[in-house]
C-alpha cells in the first residue's frame, strides 16, 4: 500500500519542486531523500493526512539545504526561503504529464528515456531499474545521471511540439511494457514489475489525455496482452505458445476493460497503429479456443496496420496471419520479402516464424534446423528452451 502510494506521488512531488525551483537533477535527489524519510517515519507514525503535501514540504526543505550547501550556488540563497507549508504547485496531473514529456526529451537516447522515465515518473530506484533491465547498477546510475544532466535547464512545461513528443512518450511506455512482457535476456520470460509499471504509467497518461485515441489504444493493447500472463508459462517456467494456452486462465476483467477502451477509441478518434494492434489483440481475446480465432479479421487488421506503420515485425506477423488464411506457402512467400531486411533477420523471430510456417507445410527437417538457429539468436532462457524443445519434438 505504502509503496504504491509513493509511486503514485513521486511524479507529483517531483513536478511540484521542479516547477517552483528548477534544478531537475537536484529536485530528483531531494524527492528520493524525502521518500527515505517517509520510509523511516510513516511505519511508526502512520501515513500523514496529506501525504503529497508532507513529501513536498520535506523534499523542499532538503532541496534548499542542498542549494545552500553548494558554494557554486550561494548566490541563489537570498532568492530561496524555506517554506513552512507545502508550496502551491500547478495541478498534480499537469506535473505528471510534463515529467513524462521531459523524460522523453528528443536529445536523449531511447535507453536513457526509458531509464529516466522509470526513475523520475515511475519512482523506481536505480537498483530496481538496473535489475529489471539487466544492466549493471553502476552503468545504470551513470546513464540516469547523464540523462538528468542532459535535460538540465529545459523549461518545465509541455513542449511546443506536443504531438511529436507524445509519440516518443508512447513509444517509451510501449518499450517498457514489451521488455516486461518478454525480457530481452535472462532466466525469466517476464519481468512483471516492468509490465505493471508500464500499465500504471499509461493509465496515468490516459487519465490526463482521455480523448487521445492512441493513448487509449496503447493502454488497451497492454491490458489485452497482459491478460494472458497466467497462461504463458507452466508451473516450472516453460513457455506456452498462444495457440496452446489454457484460455480459462486469461484475466477476463482486463480483457473486458481493454476491449471497451479500444472499441470506444476506434469509433470516436482517428485510427492509429496502437489502436490497430489493440484491435488484433482483442480479436485473439474473443476466441474461446485457438481454432475459433478469426484469422481473416486479423489479416485485414494487419493489412491496415502495415499501411500505418513501416515495420518488418508487422510484416512478420502478417505472414503468420496470411498462412492461417491462405496456407503456409503464401505466408512463406510474404516472409521472403524480408530476407534482406537486417532489422528483423538478425532477430530470433525471423527464423522462428519461418520454422513455424515450414512446420505447417510439412518440411519438418528444415523447420527443426531453423528452430535451433532461432534458439541461438535469443538470450531469453525460456524462449531458448521452447525453441530447442520444438526442434527436438520435430
Amino acid at each position: 500500500m505504502t509503496e504504491r502510494l509513493w509511486r503514485d506521488l513521486t511524479p507529483q512531488v517531483l513536478g511540484a519542486l521542479v516547477r517552483r525551483y528548477g534544478h531537475f537533477e537536484l529536485c530528483e535527489d531531494a524527492v528520493q531523500e524525502a521518500l527515505l524519510v517517509a520510509a523511516e517515519q510513516w511505519p511508526k507514525d502512520g501515513i500523514p493526512v496529506e501525504p503529497r503535501s508532507w513529501l513536498i514540504r520535506v523534499a523542499s526543505r532538503r532541496l534548499i539545504d542542498i542549494l545552500r550547501n553548494e558554494e557554486a550556488r550561494r548566490h541563489r540563497e537570498d532568492a530561496v526561503r524555506t517554506p513552512d507549508v507545502a508550496p502551491e504547485p500547478a495541478t498534480a496531473a499537469d506535473d505528471s504529464l510534463t515529467l513524462l514529456f521531459l523524460c522523453c526529451h528528443p536529445e536523449l537516447s531511447t535507453a536513457s528515456q526509458i531509464a529516466l522515465t522509470l526513475r523520475a515518473v515511475g519512482g523506481l530506484t536505480t537498483t530496481e531499474i538496473a535489475g529489471a533491465l539487466l544492466t549493471p547498477e553502476p552503468t545504470m546510475g551513470q546513464r540516469i545521471s547523464r540523462a538528468k544532466q542532459k535535460v538540465r535547464g529545459t523549461p518545465f512545461r509541455l513542449p511546443a511540439e506536443y504531438d511529436e513528443r507524445l509519440a516518443a512518450v508512447l513509444q517509451v511506455l510501449y518499450l517498457i511494457f514489451n521488455e516486461g512482457y518478454t525480457g530481452t535476456a535472462g532466466e525469466r520470460l517476464e519481468r512483471v514489475e516492468l509490465a505493471d509499471e508500464a500499465i500504471r504509467l499509461t493509465r496515468m497518461l490516459h487519465a490526463l489525455l482521455p480523448d487521445d485515441g492512441e493513448v487509449a489504444g496503447l493502454l488497451a493493447l497492454m491490458l489485452l496482452t497482459d491478460a494472458r500472463r497466467a497462461a504463458r508459462t507452466t508451473v516450472d517456467g516453460r513457455l506456452v505458445p498462444l495457440d496452446e494456452q489454457d484460455r480459462t486462465q486469461w484475466d477476463q476483467a482486463a480483457i473486458a476493460e481493454g476491449t471497451e477502451l479500444i472499441t470506444r477509441a476506434m469509433s470516436t478518434t482517428k485510427l492509429g497503429p496502437y489502436q490497430l494492434q489493440a484491435a488484433i489483440a482483442a480479436v485473439h481475446s474473443e476466441a474461446t479456443t485457438a481454432a475459433d480465432t478469426d484469422w481473416r479479421q486479423i489479416l485485414g487488421l494487419y493489412n491496415l496496420l502495415e499501411a500505418h506503420l513501416d515495420s518488418p515485425v508487422v510484416t512478420l506477423n502478417r505472414a503468420v496471419a496470411t498462412a492461417k488464411v491462405h496456407g503456409p506457402s503464401a505466408g512463406l512467400a510474404l516472409l521472403d520479402t524480408l530476407r534482406d531486411d537486417e532489422r528483423v533477420t538478425r532477430s530470433h523471430r525471423y527464423p522462428a516464424v519461418r520454422a513455424h510456417l515450414l512446420e505447417l507445410q510439412g518440411d519438418v527437417a528444415a523447420a527443426a534446423e531453423l528452430y535451433l538457429e532461432a534458439a541461438k539468436l535469443t538470450t531469453n532462457t525460456p524462449e531458448q528452451r521452447y525453441l530447442r524443445n520444438r526442434a527436438r519434438r520435430l
